[in-house]
């Protein structure tokens, strides 16, 4: 079970659209998600590129599970079928599932999207984008404190709800990400029956309007935040939180926000490192 959102950022739908977005995108350098996470750069850069030309597409009936490596040569993979759904409902199944380190990159996920990706442990994304997201973008699922998921590149729009949904442990690094019309851009889980500590950086990262929240974290399972050179587009009043605080639960209801902003403890930033564009 997933947390809920307190309001969903409202848009039309189709299942119809295959068409590609203009602009190009260079391939990006990774090794690992353990890289990404010691090496973050912490002044201001400009992350976001432009989106990729899908170079052909490709229905997916039923989940295509991934070990090791897979470059999906920036194809459109697009769900058809049992995955031919682009709703909020739980349950649904991933166009990807990534076994423990394993890694995805060069992949554009159109729509319907289903229910994106699920990290079963440790995994690094790499070069993702979502035209339209579905239930979630991507869902990180390792019971490990020490799972590394790595979201290095790519972007995401028209999300409802959550882009990046937290169920799992470890940490959570989003590295020169761009994302648009969105709900929470990470969300660790508010009411998971198995709850854990989970920590989340969000580093140079362009936030486009509208948006409900940059992260969400429960304080009271230990979460912390700490986000770096975001830059927030079209949001001149302000209206989207960076850090929201709640107090979360393993009974399934909704979790109660306990506070926003920075604090020092868990939502671990200043104002300099956000930047209104």
């Amino acid at each position: 079970m997933t947390s809920t959102s307190n309001g969903r950022v409202r848009h039309r739908r189709s299942h119809l659209r295959r068409r590609a977005v203009i602009g190009g995108v260079a391939a990006l350098g990774l090794t690992g998600a353990a890289l990404v996470t010691t090496s973050l750069m912490s002044t201001a850069g400009a992350a976001a590129t432009g989106w990729p030309e899908a170079r052909g597409e490709q229905a997916v009936p039923k989940t295509i599970e991934v070990s090791g490596s897979r470059d999906g040569g920036l194809k459109r993979y697009y769900g058809s079928g049992e995955l031919g759904g682009d709703g909020q409902g739980e349950g649904q199944d991933p166009i990807f599932k990534l076994k423990d380190g394993a890694t995805l990159k060069n992949v554009i996920i159109g729509a319907p999207a289903a229910d994106g990706i699920h990290c079963q442990g440790s995994c690094t994304l790499q070069n993702v984008w979502w035209e339209d997201v579905g239930e979630d973008a991507a869902t990180f699922k390792g019971t490990s404190a020490g799972s590394t998921y790595a979201v290095q590149g790519g972007g995401a729009k028209k999300a409802e709800d959550k882009v990046f949904q937290f169920n799992g442990a470890g940490k959570l690094v989003v590295n020169k990400f761009q994302v648009s019309d969105f709900g929470k851009l990470v969300r660790t889980c508010g009411n998971c029956s198995k709850q854990y500590q989970r920590h989340i950086v969000v580093n140079d990262t362009d936030i486009t309007a509208p948006g409900k929240s940059i992260v969400g974290i429960n304080t009271n399972y230990g979460d912390t935040a700490a986000l770096r050179a975001i830059r927030i587009h079209g949001d001149g009043n302000k209206k989207i939180k960076t850090c929201l605080r709640y107090t979360g639960n393993n009974t399934g209801a909704e979790p109660v926000q306990t506070g926003s902003g920075p604090d020092g403890t868990y939502c671990k930033f200043t104002a300099s490192d956000i930047t209104y564009k």
